[in-house]
């Protein structure tokens, strides 16, 4: 796209109000040159340089996923660890390099690129990828240790002592995962290896510090091999940051709820015992969803003077480093999982009837009440009904208390690195409980609408383009959605469809009549290049300031990212194609990929006759690059 069309969507997207535009795209997903594919994408690479200048002049942020280490047996970014960055993102090719010591020959870069099973497909080859990246950051480091490169040695003793406090946790993990013959703790033989750093007494102390002592022995080849990986991709990492700064665009960082295995074994005395994150039955699970992830005890992360406990001190240590790392923002995924989680018990369903329940709102609970700050007086009359809306009021102390980990951590950490509460995304998505929205409110944070989540009987829902609020980000489509082609071919010709299309007729074609509203909401219902249209104009027609757009709605790809409850290969692979500039102009001509200067054309027109008025000449300019 040239710069003059890029200036003129630049100055549409202004007149709209919107101040972020972010693409949606998972490093893994990023693509690769032709040769030059080894299974797996990441943000670092020089095709992923070419990616960023492809989309600046029109986006300004990049977001991507969680960016921790994942699981030979599990792609899914969000089980990573919470601070070791996954080493699958490090790009080979740079080794191969003169700015990287030549520290990996071509021919094993070249050998692992022509044998991708899924070579020159938008797919990535996880389980082939996850040996072969291993196999050849091994040769990478073994010609270190030969060669010793004096900035790197001095760069890697740096790193070691600037991040001791996660780093060595982290690396004796992988020396015992070694040691005991596989990468997950709970079935290691070997009892004490699982507690080394739990400790129940005095004695257990002094044990376990001799068993540490004696792996960091053993296996400090190994140890040193995994500080290795990290300060690679932490400067890889910097690179492309600033590359990207260079252009415009942020990296906004991506925080899962849950905790790796490597996490829970680390800091496992800060965890509840016993007890597990997920979410309570709806229309979507009768039983609700049992995740398995590990829950913070409350009494670990404050202290009685209202300072950080140990937790807590954990929590803002791992905010820091991702905003220092990621100065263009964070996403928070499932906020709900921070200010209100949904709890179970280990071996129970997530149901209430077997003790589930909201941590920080279940007074009337056997176990949690201890940590309540909801009392009795603040629930609803009918507390089983509707175990979302059970909390009817609070006190501004309560909200407070409630808030207190977003304030003292997440805003907390945000400030101390020079950036504010605006650098702070918060997904929440689906149930939001009347604590979780009431901190949004007190602290004023950012959230999510998903437009094709609208309940369109409601004409009061959140979601509706008429309705959503200006300190938000709207999407059409999330990495867990089909894209929104599919869901338009998939919503017309049903009642469904006929209710999307009137609220739209009535948004977005506000001059019309009654009856030419009633028209177009039945051509929207019959037709789904029409209704994808409209749902895209909606994005940017409504009043939300920040405006997000997943790789495959805007690229006009069918497949879906993430199909939630299944694993293996298949799920977390879709990537965008090596020639995804061929793909985009294709698919613009059938309609399929976003056409940014007609949508915005559109949207400007559809904020009414006056609004068009206004800027009718950028209309117009519009109409010429369209």
């Amino acid at each position: 796209m040239e710069q003059q069309q890029k200036r003129i969507i630049k100055e549409a997207l202004n007149a709209l109000g919107k101040k972020n535009l972010a693409f949606i795209c998972h490093a893994g997903s990023f693509p690769s040159e032709y040769g030059k594919d080894t299974g797996f994408g990441n943000a670092v690479s020089n095709s992923a340089k070419k990616l960023i200048d492809y989309l600046s002049g029109i986006f300004n942020a990049i977001q991507l996923g969680p960016a921790g280490k994942t699981k030979s047996c599990d792609a899914s970014p969000y089980t990573g660890t919470i601070f070791s960055n996954n080493p699958l993102f490090i790009d080979l090719e740079q080794l191969t390099t003169d700015e990287f010591y030549n520290l990996l020959s071509k021919e094993t870069y070249q050998n692992i690129c022509d044998n991708n099973p899924n070579k020159d497909k938008n797919r990535t080859a996880y389980s082939y990828i996850y040996s072969k990246q291993e196999e050849a950051l091994k040769e990478a480091y073994n010609t270190f240790k030969k060669t010793n490169p004096f900035k790197l040695v001095e760069a890697l003793e740096k790193y070691k002592k600037d991040n001791v406090f996660w780093l060595e946790k982290d690396a004796i993990y992988e020396a015992l995962s070694i040691e005991n013959g596989n990468d997950y703790w709970p079935i290691w033989k070997n009892e004490d290896d699982k507690n080394l750093f739990n400790p129940k007494n005095e004695e257990e102390k002094v044990k376990f510090e001799k068993r540490i002592n004696e792996i960091k022995e053993k296996y400090a080849d190994e140890i040193e091999f995994y500080a290795f990986k990290q300060l690679i991709a932490s400067i890889q990492n910097a690179k492309i940051k600033d590359y990207a700064l260079s252009k415009d665009i942020k990296m906004i960082a991506d925080r899962q709820v849950a905790f790796s295995d490597r996490d829970v074994w680390a800091y496992q005395s800060l965890f509840l015992d016993g007890w597990f994150l997920g979410c309570p039955p709806d229309l979507f699970s009768d039983n609700g969803q049992a995740w398995g992830f590990p829950v913070i005890n409350p009494d670990k992360m404050y202290n009685a003077d209202g300072s950080l406990g140990d937790a807590g001190k954990l929590m803002k240590a791992l905010f820091k480093k991702m905003f220092v790392e990621n100065p263009g923002g964070v996403r928070i995924d499932h906020l709900v999982g921070l200010i209100d989680p949904w709890v179970y018990k280990a071996g129970k369903t997530p149901k209430p009837e077997d003790g589930a329940g909201r941590l920080y709102s279940s007074p009337e609970h056997e176990f949690l009440k201890k940590f309540a700050i909801a009392t009795l007086d603040d629930l609803n009359e009918e507390v089983t009904s509707d175990m979302e809306k059970r909390v009817k009021s609070l006190t501004p102390e309560q909200i407070k208390l409630y808030g207190r980990l977003i304030e003292k951590i997440v805003i907390g950490a945000a400030e101390e690195v020079g950036l504010n509460k605006d650098a702070i995304v918060c997904e929440d998505l689906g149930t939001v409980t009347y604590p979780v929205e009431s901190v949004m409110k007190q602290y004023g944070l950012q959230g999510m609408c998903l437009t094709q989540f609208v309940v369109p009987e409601e004409p009061e829902h959140a979601y509706r383009c008429k309705n959503i609020k200006p300190k938000s980000w709207v999407m059409v489509g999330t990495h867990d959605n089909q894209p929104i082609s599919v869901w338009a071919d998939n919503i017309v010709n049903t009642h469904e469809g006929y209710l999307n299309g009137k609220n739209l007729a009535e948004d977005l074609y506000p001059d019309s009549t009654e009856e030419e509203q009633e028209q177009i909401a039945v051509r929207l219902s019959k037709e789904a290049d029409f209704m994808l249209f409209n749902k895209l104009v909606e994005i940017f027609a409504c009043k939300a300031e920040n405006v997000q757009i997943f790789f495959t709605d805007f690229f006009g790809l069918k497949e879906t990212y993430n199909i939630p409850g299944t694993s293996g290969d298949a799920n977390w692979s879709l990537r965008i194609p090596n020639n995804y500039e061929e793909i985009y102009e294709q698919n613009l001509k059938n309609g399929g990929a976003i056409n940014l200067p007609v949508l915005l054309k559109q949207a400007i027109i559809s904020r009414g006759k006056d609004f068009a008025e206004k800027y009718s000449v950028l209309i117009e300019q519009l109409e010429r690059i369209s």
